[in-house]
């Protein structure tokens, strides 16, 4: 009688197994898109108002590096460019003399022009004119090429000094500690007071809302996936603690790896498997590296 009630505990045990195995058509762990963010300048961070926890808006500010002598060199490239651009030339004004004696030359032309008509004046007199009226003519574009070649240097001067200032304005940007994404903190690596250089993690936020399940499906199991498709997500806490939820196939990779040693699938001999992304909206229970299983 003992050994029948064990063998019918043992087959039941078996079956339960068996029936479990047929819950999930894979297994994997949840994931989310995590972003290290680093400084991109160097000085003491002055401001760092984040805890690990907090929930951060893409773009918000949440900290500043020291950019006082960035500040104060944009200050003076500003006024060089200032400086620069009060030394252009009035052309109108400095050719205004020359454009005064050639119109009246001009007038003087006419006049002995119309004297000539009458005999009052003599050929020479209007020669006289036109040679001079010829050199004012060329002193006028003289000068003008000159005021434009000056013009056109000091304002690639000031360009330069505007790109200048622009380089020091970008590096200033680079000062602000931003969240490029919005999500939550998940760590943590500076404070406030301390020295931050190019390259140094500062933190590192994640996009909880919208978590994803890495699982791996058979080559067998391929002929029944899609992109799009809809499939059941379930979540396993550990003892009876399940909870499922819809999920969407947003990615299949497209070469497969060795199956990772912590997966299951549903053919266990199988060595090759290939890695499927399925999206899940998070209702905070969620949590990185939890285990989850799916069925098609």
């Amino acid at each position: 009688m003992i050994r029948k009630t064990i063998y019918g505990i043992f087959s039941l045990a078996i079956l339960c197994s068996c029936a479990r195995e047929d819950d999930f058509d894979a297994t994997g762990t949840f994931e989310a898109t995590e972003v290290t963010v680093s400084a991109e300048a160097s000085g003491r961070i002055l401001r760092f108002d984040l805890q690990e926890g907090d929930r951060v808006e893409v773009g918000a500010q949440v900290g500043a590096i020291d950019s006082l002598q960035l500040y104060l060199q944009k200050l003076q490239l500003e006024r060089q460019a200032a400086s620069t651009r009060s030394n252009r030339p009035d052309i109108g004004a400095q050719a205004a003399s020359l454009r005064q004696q050639i119109a009246y030359q001009q007038g003087e032309r006419r006049r002995v022009e119309n004297l000539l008509k009458d005999g009052a004046a003599t050929a020479k007199q209007l020669d006289d004119i036109d040679a001079q009226l010829k050199i004012l003519d060329g002193q006028l574009e003289a000068l003008l090429s000159t005021l434009r070649n000056n013009t056109l240097a000091l304002d690639e001067n000031t360009s330069a000094i505007e790109l200048q200032a622009a380089q020091v304005e970008d590096r200033l940007a680079k000062c602000r500690i931003l969240s490029p994404i919005g999500g939550t903190v998940l760590a943590k690596y500076a404070e406030a007071g301390e020295l931050a250089s190019p390259g140094r993690p500062l933190f590192k936020v994640a996009d909880l809302d919208r978590v994803y399940l890495r699982a791996y499906f058979t080559s067998e199991q391929l002929a029944g996936l899609k992109l799009g498709q809809q499939v059941k997500v379930t979540a396993d806490f550990g003892a009876d603690q399940r909870f499922e939820y819809p999920g969407r196939v947003v990615w299949i990779a497209s070469e497969s790896e060795f199956t990772p040693k912590n997966i299951q699938t549903r053919n266990s001999r199988a060595n090759l498997v290939y890695a499927v992304k399925i999206a899940v909206e998070n209702d905070g229970r969620l949590k990185l590296g939890l285990y989850g299983e799916v069925k098609l």
